[in-house]
C-alpha cells in the first residue's frame, strides 16, 4: 500500500509542473488500431540474436478453401517449429501500440500551479500419397522437404530449382498464383530461400470448431532479418497496408533499404476531432504517404513494453509475450507477482511499423536491423479543453487571447495534417471568423468599426 501511495504521489507531483504536464499525463480517450484500414495484414517478429519467430495474420475474405500462402523462409522449417496462434494477443499487441488521443483540461488562470489529473483507461488439400507427391515435384525440379499438418492448416515445405517449375508444381496442386510469380520465386531460389506453403484443411477446421482463420507461426535461425513483401504485391489490387511490430531486446528496428519516417505526434487539435479521429487518423496517415510517395515505412511506436504513458491497453502479459516468441523473458517470481504495481517486461522493446505499398514503389523486401536507440515514441494527439470557470485576475484576459490564438493554431494543424478544408474546420470549431493575431479576441465586425 505504501509503494502505491508514493507511486501516485509522485505522479501527481509531475503532472502539476506546467512544463511537463505538456507532454504526459492526459487521459487517454482513442485509438487508431488496424481496423480502420481496408486490406490490412499484421506480422509480428519476436527476435533475440538469430533466433525469430514470425506470426503472421491474414485479412483473407472469403471461402477458406480458396485460402492459401506462399511465403519464402531462410531456413528449412520442422513440424515443430510451426504453431497456431491466437488472433487475441495480435489485437491486445495492436491496442496496446496504436496511435492515440489523450485529454487535458486547462486550470484556473488565476492559479500559479493547475494540477491535471491523470488516468490510465486499462481498461492445400493434403495429397493421398506423399511418394507420387514428390516424384511429380521432382520432375519440376521441387523438393518436397516435409509436410504437416497442424492445427487447421496442411502445410509443405519446399525448396527449387527454378521459378518456372515451382510455379507450375504450385499450379498443379491447386495453388492460383498471379501473373509474374515465376521471376519473384526465382529470385528468392537464387537466396537459397525455402518456401512455406500453406492451406486450410476443411476437415480439421470443422472438427476444431474454428470458423476464421488463425495466425501462423514459425520459429527458425538464420542471419536473415527481413520481412518478405514482393509475393504479396503480385495479385493485389492496388495498395495494401502492413502493421509490422516487432519485439526485440536490445532496442528500436528499423528497415535498411527504405527510408523511416516518423508518424508527426504531439499536435494539439480541435475538440470535435473527439468524434472523428479514425477519421483523422486516415486522412493524415494518407497525407504522409502521399507527401513521402509512398516509399517510406512510418513509425507509429517504440517503448519499452514495462511501461507506457498514457496507455491505450495494458502492457502484454508474460504469457502473451511467451505466446509470440519473446523466449528471452523469465517467469516473474512470486515476489514480484506479490507487488501492489506489477512492472512489464523490462526486456522487451516493442516497435510499430506502418507500410503502404505495392510493386511499383515498395520493388524489394523489407531488410531489417535492430537498432541500440531505446528511445521512446508514440503517435500521440492532443485535445486541450479550455477553462470555463468565473475567477477575475489579471492573467484571465491574457489567457483568453492566447486561447483565440490556440484554437487557430489548432485549426491550421488540423489543416495541415489532413489536408482538410481549414474554413470548414473553423466552422466545425465555431470560431466563426475570429482572427487571433493582433486582434485581441474582437470578431470582425468589432474591428471594422473600433477606434
Amino acid at each position: 500500500m505504501k509503494q502505491t501511495i508514493l507511486f501516485l504521489a509522485t505522479l501527481l507531483i509531475l503532472c502539476a509542473k506546467p512544463e511537463l504536464a505538456r507532454s504526459f499525463c492526459g487521459f487517454y480517450v482513442a485509438k487508431a488500431d488496424t481496423k480502420i484500414f481496408n486490406k490490412a495484414s499484421q506480422v509480428v517478429l519476436a527476435r533475440q540474436d538469430d533466433k525469430t519467430v514470425i506470426t503472421m495474420v491474414n485479412d483473407f475474405k472469403g471461402d477458406p478453401k480458396e485460402f492459401a500462402v506462399v511465403i519464402p523462409v531462410p531456413t528449412l522449417i520442422e513440424k515443430g517449429q510451426i504453431h497456431i496462434g491466437d488472433k487475441k494477443i495480435i489485437d491486445h499487441l495492436d491496442a496496446y501500440t496504436s496511435p492515440r488521443l489523450v485529454e487535458y483540461h486547462d486550470g484556473s488562470p488565476c492559479r500559479l500551479q493547475a494540477l491535471r489529473e491523470r488516468a490510465m483507461d486499462r481498461t492445400l488439400a493434403a495429397p493421398s500419397s506423399l511418394d507420387s507427391l514428390r516424384a511429380r515435384a521432382k520432375a519440376l525440379g521441387v523438393t518436397i522437404q516435409a509436410q504437416y499438418t497442424v492445427g487447421e492448416y496442411d502445410i509443405v515445405i519446399l525448396s527449387a530449382k527454378e521459378g518456372q517449375g515451382l510455379e507450375t508444381w504450385l499450379k498443379q496442386n491447386g495453388y492460383r498464383l498471379p501473373k509474374g510469380a515465376t521471376e519473384v520465386l526465382g529470385s528468392y531460389i537464387k537466396q537459397k530461400m525455402h518456401f512455406f506453403v500453406a492451406r486450410v484443411n476443411l476437415q480439421e477446421q470443422s472438427k476444431l470448431g474454428y470458423t476464421y482463420l488463425r495466425p501462423i507461426q514459425v520459429a527458425y535461425e538464420s542471419p536473415k532479418f527481413m520481412l518478405p513483401l514482393r509475393l504479396g504485391t503480385l495479385n493485389a489490387a492496388g495498395y495494401q497496408e502492413l502493421f509490422v511490430y516487432t519485439l526485440t531486446k536490445k532496442g528500436r528496428v528499423e528497415p535498411t533499404n527504405y527510408r523511416t519516417l516518423r508518424l508527426p505526434t504531439g499536435m494539439d487539435l480541435p475538440l470535435y476531432v473527439k468524434d472523428r479521429f479514425q477519421d483523422f487518423y486516415r486522412a493524415m496517415f494518407d497525407r504522409a504517404v502521399t507527401k513521402a510517395d509512398m516509399r517510406a515505412v512510418f513509425l507509429e511506436y517504440a517503448w519499452d513494453m514495462n511501461w507506457c504513458d498514457p496507455c491505450a491497453a495494458d502492457p502484454l502479459s508474460f504469457e502473451e509475450l511467451r505466446s509470440l516468441g519473446v523466449f528471452w523473458v523469465s517467469e516473474p517470481t512470486p515476489a514480484v507477482m506479490r507487488r501492489p504495481i506489477i512492472p512489464g517486461a523490462p526486456d522487451v522493446f516493442v516497435t510499430r511499423m506502418h507500410i503502404r505499398y505495392d510493386a511499383q514503389h515498395f520493388p524489394e523486401d523489407l531488410v531489417l536491423q535492430e537498432t541500440a536507440d531505446r528511445n521512446n515514441f508514440q503517435g500521440r494527439y492532443v485535445l486541450r479543453h479550455p477553462w470555463t470557470g468565473n475567477e477575475d485576475c489579471p492573467a484571465t484576459e491574457e489567457y483568453r487571447r492566447q486561447l483565440i490564438r490556440r484554437n487557430e493554431q489548432e485549426a491550421q494543424q488540423l489543416a495541415d495534417l489532413t489536408g482538410w478544408n481549414i474554413a470548414d474546420i473553423r466552422t466545425q470549431m465555431n470560431l466563426r471568423g475570429t482572427v487571433p493575431n493582433g486582434s485581441g479576441g474582437k470578431t470582425w465586425w468589432q474591428r471594422l468599426w473600433s477606434k
